[in-house]
């Protein structure tokens, strides 16, 4: 009989596929993680992993790990379901999203709309967003790269422009658009790999056979412009981060050029599972989000509407 905590070790080896990171994760002994992979393949009767040059997750593993995610997320569930009804509170809402800047007025609405409800934020890159809905780690996720998987509803949010900001001396600064062939060269300040911010400038590049030359990626995605504004290089800046970092301000304090490109946009879109049972806490969050009107200001602003 499969034990909960072989399912669990197994899981975290098929997400890094390396027996040793895995049991540093798990802080248990490597031969001991060995044995119990491969016990668990002796009972299901066949290999979950290709071994031939390095630890693969096979096609038989993806199927088994995608049933063993679902199960421990519905038992997760189970336990937060009981626990709510025990405290006879709405309970807590989990939302994941690579950024928080475009959703700081429906979060603030629904807080003082809902004041006794727990809103837990993480932060996630898009590829491990799907794992997370799947095991209901995280009730709703907001993303700004398409999520390809199966399992999954969506609502669209809203679609943005994505633009370059250059210091207001750079020689492109009076443009009013430019070609992804003008940027080749040009030293970039981005995010790092995983934020769409950093896969987009990826994609625009690649789809011209080029490479877009990077001098900083960064965590602090609130820095990029501070350090476009400094001098130090140029950065993708979506329309509504352009006009939020205009707020309250004498004026830009950086030059904003469209992109020559119809690929240079981004389109926000609020993911949960397919079939999953989504509290009280989590189904008035989606609502929320879904009814917030994404027309008035992308960049989800309280001050601009009415809770």
């Amino acid at each position: 009989m499969m034990e909960l905590n072989s399912l669990k070790q197994f899981l975290v080896v098929a997400r890094l596929e390396h027996l040793s990171r895995a049991a540093d994760e798990l802080h248990v002994a490597q031969p001991s993680l060995s044995r119990t992979v491969a016990r668990l393949e002796s009972e299901l009767g066949v290999p979950l992993f290709d071994r031939s040059d390095r630890l693969r997750l096979n096609d038989m593993g993806k199927l088994f790990r995608d049933h063993v995610e679902r199960a421990l997320g519905e038992l997760d569930a189970g336990r937060r379901a009981v626990a709510r009804a025990a405290s006879d509170g709405l309970g807590t809402v989990r939302l994941t999203s690579e950024t928080f800047l475009t959703l700081t007025g429906p979060l603030a609405a629904y807080k003082r709309a809902h004041p006794t409800i727990e809103i837990q934020l993480h932060w996630s890159p898009a590829d491990d967003m799907a794992r997370r809905l799947r095991t209901q780690d995280v009730d709703l996720c907001v993303t700004s790269q398409r999520i390809h998987a199966e399992g999954l509803e969506s609502v669209r949010l809203f679609d943005d422009a994505v633009g370059v900001g250059v210091p207001l001396d750079h020689p492109l600064a009076t443009r009013t658009s430019v070609s992804i062939d003008e940027l080749a060269g040009q030293p970039f300040i981005t995010a790092r790999k995983g934020h769409w911010l950093r896969g987009l400038l990826d994609r625009l590049f690649a789809a011209r056979d080029l490479t877009p030359k990077i001098i900083c990626e960064t965590d602090e995605h609130s820095a990029i412009v501070d350090l476009i504004v400094a001098g130090l290089g140029i950065g993708l800046i979506p329309s509504a981060a352009r006009r939020l970092a205009h707020r309250g301000a004498g004026g830009p304090p950086a030059a904003w050029i469209a992109v020559d490109s119809p690929d240079c946009r981004r389109t926000v879109t609020l993911y949960w599972g397919a079939g999953t049972r989504l509290s009280t806490a989590a189904r008035l969050m989606r609502t929320t989000i879904t009814g917030w009107d994404w027309t008035i200001d992308p960049g989800g602003h309280a001050d601009d509407q009415p809770v």
